[in-house]
């Protein structure tokens, strides 16, 4: 049985956020002779799974690197953001690491391409056949074949060598099988790493964190690309695609955040998208104009609410996904309704001239 094919039988998806077939993705790498890299980014707002990983398991990382790329190891590189703990380690270790800018766009798949390369550290274009093909980019340059997989899916790859398809699906839901990470964060305790399975619930995840405050009102799933989620449906939740679903939300890049009871949702989510803002590539229209935009809209409400901004709010966010060169518009675009649709109360509050939640302390959920 060849590695793909196994890879197949045990279902083993991306574990970065976007869940797509490593099976496929390796026998595109193969037939073109791709170049690997590793993403050990944590690029999400509260992801910590990619430095567990190498903190904990960097020999067993370094293992199924080689694996997935036999023919040519020599070519492997592990991409870790400027400077952090976790390059600090992938350079200890002897290994070839791709720095890049610790910017939100910077660890997207296209980015770390372009990086590698000699391009700028933002997405490119997305184009048929994907990059993992070689070819070239909107501006002409040649684009060597190369795939990124992300450090906890390569790890899971020497895991299913050394222990069989049987075993990987002992864990998780039939759809969604396997052992996975996820990083769980509170305001008291940031980047809480547990092993689990998809259909955990969720109410057993948080109890890592302190679990579920009686006067909590909403909890993050997904990061800045993911949805709120109604406190009081939690207890009932699984930590599952499916059951996520009905609430508008997924897995994801595996990142759960316990949203602060005490501080207005309103100046939260303004907070969120005055960082957004700060990161867009800069090079088309829903990053450089459309999340700018919707940052501004949102911030004015903040100060002086009205019906109007409301409504623009709404209408701006409808328009972002499906147009940017990278999904990064469709997550903020995603993020924005759901908070309308948990924060509903707290929005009509507003609009009536009070804050439902005075006196708030302020959190630092952008802590990375």
């Amino acid at each position: 049985m060849t590695l793909a094919s196994l890879l197949r039988d045990a279902g083993l998806t991306g574990r970065g956020g976007a869940a797509f077939p490593t099976a496929v993705k390796l026998e595109a790498a193969l037939g073109h002779r791709a170049r690997l890299i590793v993403n050990c980014c944590d690029g999400e707002i509260g992801a910590a799974k990619d430095g567990w990983v190498v903190e904990h398991h960097l020999d067993e990382l370094v293992s199924g690197a080689r694996l997935l790329s036999p023919r040519r190891p020599a070519t492997i590189r592990y991409a870790a953001h400027r400077g952090s703990p976790t390059a600090v380690r992938l350079h200890g270790a002897g290994l070839d690491v791709l720095e890049v800018p610790a910017r939100y766009v910077s660890s997207e798949e296209s980015s770390l391409i372009s990086i590698a390369q000699g391009g700028l550290a933002r997405p490119m274009t997305k184009r048929a056949p994907p990059f993992v093909a070689g070819g070239r980019d909107s501006a002409g340059r040649r684009i060597r074949p190369t795939v990124v997989l992300n450090a906890e899916t390569v790890w899971r790859v020497l895991q299913l060598v050394e222990w069989g398809a049987d075993w990987f699906r002992s864990y998780g839901t039939a759809a969604e099988p396997g052992p996975r990470l996820v990083s769980v964060n509170s305001p008291t305790a940031r980047g809480v790493v547990l092993e689990t399975e998809a259909g955990a619930r969720m109410s057993e995840l948080l109890s890592a964190v302190g679990g579920l405050p009686a006067d909590a009102e909403a909890v993050l799933i997904g990061g800045l690309g993911g949805s709120f989620v109604p406190a009081d449906a939690v207890p009932s939740l699984a930590w599952s695609t499916a059951d996520l679903a009905r609430l508008g939300a997924g897995i994801g890049p595996g990142v759960i955040e316990l949203i602060e009871p005490r501080e207005c949702p309103i100046a939260l989510v303004d907070r969120f998208l005055a960082y957004a803002a700060g990161e867009s590539a800069g090079q088309c229209g829903p990053c450089m104009f459309g999340v700018p935009a919707l940052a501004a809209e949102w911030h004015r409400f903040a100060e002086c609410p009205s019906a109007p901004l409301l409504h623009d709010i709404s209408r701006r966010s409808g328009l972002l996904p499906g147009r940017g060169a990278c999904r990064f518009p469709d997550g903020v675009a995603r993020f924005v309704a759901s908070a309308t649709w948990v924060y509903r109360d707290h929005l009509e509050g507003h609009l009536a001239g009070y804050c439902l939640d005075p006196g708030r302390r302020p959190a630092d959920v952008l802590t990375r």
